[in-house]
């Protein structure tokens, strides 16, 4: 079954381009949506769809590629050598984990609250917009650390 890796390989690198590569993005659509605030609805709901329709279905199928070669080339996870395979799927997990069960939650929250119109004499957004923003801005550079935190250990695979 070796002849399977290369196979499983490239499928597993595409889906962490295609799949992970447009949350970076994310940063700059969403700073963009700020300097326009008549736009920072489309910004969000922008960032929203590319994460609804690529980033979760592409990205949730990087542990079953993961795990399959895993499988065909009988790495052992207990083995003190592959500990830096283990610490890249703790990463995984919890980025994924929580975009999926906390950041959505927020994003989605904005979207409900700047799909209407402000209020007349709205003299900006309403406060829980800002603190929601704020807590969606950090998640989401937690989340873009544990990315790079996982491609540095996937490429360097550092020795102890």
């Amino acid at each position: 079954m070796a002849w399977l890796f290369p196979w499983l390989l490239l499928l597993h690198v595409l889906a962490a381009i295609a799949g992970l590569g447009p949350s970076f993005t994310f940063p700059v659509i969403g700073a963009m949506g700020g300097g326009e605030p008549q736009h920072a609805n489309f910004a969000i709901r922008v960032s929203h769809a590319l994460a609804t329709r690529l980033v979760y279905p592409i990205g949730l199928t990087l542990p079953v590629t993961g795990v399959a070669m895993i499988l065909v080339t009988g790495v052992n996870l207990a083995a003190r050598e592959f500990y830096w395979l283990d610490l890249a799927i703790v990463i995984y997990t919890v980025t994924m984990g929580y975009s999926l069960l906390v950041q959505r939650n927020l994003i989605n929250r904005v979207i409900a609250l700047t799909s209407a119109p402000p209020p007349p004499g709205a003299s900006g957004p309403p406060p829980e917009v800002t603190a929601l923003v704020g807590r969606i801005s950090r998640g989401g550079g937690l989340s873009t650390v544990g990315l790079v935190a996982i491609i540095a250990l996937m490429v360097i695979k550092p020795t102890i």
